[in-house]
């Protein structure tokens, strides 16, 4: 089958589906460490720990909750999350507990971790790399938020000896010459790392039952109308002024320009029909749009991003498209990945009375694309390998190497494209089982492509690349029937299942 065929046969099988109901869309992680077996017990972590989980579940997500953990049962448990987060639009980690960095690379301290020279942390701490990498299956959104470096627990261990103070609050270094604090990161695109303090302060630990960060994000957590990116905003000035500027709470990354309301599950924008994030970000009530645009001034690409969106709903009595088109120009003008891709679109198809530029959208879509922004790889590789795009050859071998980029960034799209070339055997060196295997992560990343695809056309793919699904799916405990490549009842009931249906 030819990819024009393939695509023909994706827009059918989609056309012919009803809409879907998938299971939990939010799903969190909440860790806890108060009872150190070696080193100093923490007084507040505990209580801060199952505060938090209750108020998540009280803005309907699915809690994990645990505290007083091994290095073992964390590592298990975060196994466990990362499979749970792969059928969730969002998913959060929150921890508190203690924190250290060492070389460059931050870990969480499990309550049994013994430390006599600061290089055993790599050996019985879990770092935040394998924090991230659980959260990171989720489909839209990943937030690890850090309540930790409350003060450093390995204080006179070799190799914690720090040469100079880098505090820029006035209290970082440690009475004892102590390294505090956590390094800065810098997470994929659609993640969201907040710390409770900046990198290389303390973050205090409350006199009362709660620390003051996570007293902030409490009360942040249950406002219906505040969209994410607002609400951490709102909890570093609330954190700012319980202590008196002592502690200023941090974030890293960068998330979609998808909204994404907290407090209120009925107003996310996880959807990715572009007219439906436009009436999502309509959700914005006129206080925090104002709050958006002296973001926006300020320099904060994701309010521009937001307030463009707002702008272009044609039916909101704010529509402004000459405006919104401004924010989209600042965004991209920015080196924000996501506003590049969209003026990209708008070069390329001559959109809101921008003229039609090929070269200029070429460059947008690969500056994105170098950037990680896996929809510009994605699509960099459909002009590639069909040419005719913007001026452009045809260069199949280059649109296969991007198709497999963007799969490899866990793009649904993409995974399904890559699948679908690999299973027409025109991807060299790939097999069924190959094709399987992104077929099964499309699957589970919520490609409704690929799910459609198997429920209603699953014989468009080869009888050894079905019977590689049914593998996965047997793998992963979702189906016990026979690897015959046969997707009958059980099979089907299988594909259902490990969507997330």
């Amino acid at each position: 089958m030819y990819f024009k065929d393939f695509i023909a046969a994706i827009s059918l099988a989609m056309a012919l589906c009803a809409p879907l109901q998938a299971m939990a869309e939010r799903v969190a992680l909440v860790i806890g460490m108060g009872q150190y077996k070696n080193v100093q017990p923490l007084q507040n972590t505990i209580n801060d720990a199952e505060a938090i989980a209750r108020s998540l579940e009280q803005v309907g997500f699915t809690v994990t909750l645990a505290n007083d953990k091994s290095q073992a049962e964390l590592l298990d448990i975060l196994q466990s999350f990362s499979f749970q987060a792969e059928t969730a639009d969002l998913a959060l980690v929150y921890y508190a507990g203690h924190g250290v960095e060492v070389g460059g690379v931050n870990y969480l301290v499990p309550v049994d971790a013994k430390v006599k020279v600061a290089t055993d942390i790599e050996r019985v701490g879990v770092s935040l790399n394998q924090v991230l990498k659980a959260a990171g299956s989720a489909r839209k959104m990943r937030v690890v938020i850090l309540d930790s470096c409350r003060n450093n627990p390995f204080v006179g261990i070799k190799g914690f000896e720090q040469t100079q103070d880098t505090s820029t609050s006035g209290n970082t270094a440690d009475p004892n010459g102590a390294p505090q604090g956590l390094a800065p990161v810098n997470p994929e695109l659609g993640t969201l790392v907040a710390y409770a303090a900046r990198a290389g302060q303390v973050a205090l630990d409350g006199a009362g039952e709660h620390s003051p960060y996570a007293t902030a994000l409490m009360k942040a957590f249950g406002e219906k109308n505040v969209e994410i990116g607002l609400m951490f905003r709102q909890v570093r000035d609330e954190v700012l002024a319980q202590t008196q500027n002592l502690q200023e709470p941090y974030q890293y990354g960068s998330l979609s320009g998808e909204p994404f309301f907290l407090g209120d599950a009925s107003r996310d924008g996880m959807l990715s029909d572009p007219e439906a994030m436009k009436v999502a970000w309509s959700a914005t009530p006129p206080n925090q749009q104002i709050q958006m645009e002296a973001e926006a001034a300020s320099g904060d690409t994701r309010s521009m991003m937001g307030l463009a969106q707002l702008l272009q709903n044609p039916l909101d009595e704010r529509y402004d498209i000459k405006e919104a088109l401004k924010y989209w120009k600042s965004a991209s003008d920015a080196g924000e990945a996501q506003a590049e891709y969209e003026m990209a679109k708008i070069y390329e198809n001559g959109l809101y009375g921008e003229a039609q530029d090929y070269a200029k959208s070429l460059e947008l879509y690969t500056d994105a694309a170098n950037k990680g922004f896996a929809g510009a790889i994605n699509d960099l590789g459909l002009i590639y390998f069909q040419g005719g795009f913007l001026g452009l050859q045809a260069d199949r071998a280059k649109g296969l190497d991007l198709f497999r980029q963007a799969a490899d960034l866990r793009h649904p799209e993409a995974m399904f494209n890559y699948a679908g070339l690999i299973d027409d055997g025109l991807v060299e060196g790939k097999t069924p089982e190959d094709a399987a295997g992104y077929l099964y992560q499309s699957l589970r990343s919520g490609s409704e492509q690929v799910l459609n695809q198997l429920r209603t056309a699953p014989n468009s793919f080869k009888v050894a690349t079905r019977q590689g699904v049914q593998r996965l799916l047997k793998a992963n405990n979702f189906y016990k029937g026979p690897i015959d490549g046969d997707f009958g009842k059980s099979t089907q009931a299988a594909i259902n299942a490990a969507f997330g249906l």
